[in-house]
């Protein structure tokens, strides 16, 4: 894993698929920055779909959406257009340096394998037909969401196994700056 001095240096220095810095991105608005495992866990996607139908709920409280993955662009926008996501701003991340900034590790056999793992695999993989796709990128790498305001961490998640479903709507509670509601007119 990648590792940069600061953790400012490490926001400044990537920048998602239209040019624009985390930095930049979280200084303009609160984000929520979702951090992904690998492109084909059923984990990830389950929480994509999840992320879709929230959203509109998500933005009300003052919050955009925000991925980081360690996928190409190339196989990056396909990935997230199929979840109607392909316009909220996504960061590669292939020698994972803002996980380690953000601190999040590489799993234990447990934490992403272990038998509450499996379950949770099984009912969203085939019960709720997220599936099982090919890994891009570390598959023992955690996941994790954090609510970023002005390039600070508001609140944070660390996954405690790679099943874990945070609240993303709670996370996104914590803005300083709600959106304010508009009229139905």
């Amino acid at each position: 894993m990648k590792t940069m001095s600061t953790f400012p240096t490490v926001m400044q220095e990537f920048r998602d698929q239209s040019g624009t810095t985390l930095w930049d991105l979280t200084h303009a608005q609160p984000r929520l920055l979702v951090f992904l495992r690998h492109s084909g866990c059923t984990f990830c996607r389950e929480a994509l779909s999840d992320l879709q139908k929230r959203r509109a709920e998500i933005e009300t409280h003052g919050a955009g959406l925000a991925f980081v993955h360690m996928m190409d662009d190339a196989d990056a926008a396909p990935f997230f257009a199929a979840y109607g996501l392909a316009d909220v701003p996504r960061f590669s991340d292939h020698n994972r340096a803002l996980y380690g900034a953000f601190r999040l590790k590489r799993g234990s056999i447990a934490q992403l394998l272990g038998p509450k793992v499996w379950l949770r695999g099984m009912q969203a993989s085939i019960i709720k037909g997220h599936g099982i796709g090919r890994p891009i990128g570390d598959p023992f790498q955690m996941p994790g969401a954090f609510l970023i305001e002005g390039g600070n961490i508001v609140k944070a998640y660390r996954h405690a196994t790679a099943a874990d479903q945070p609240d993303y709507v709670q996370l996104a509670a914590g803005c300083t700056i709600p959106t304010p509601k508009r009229n139905a007119a």
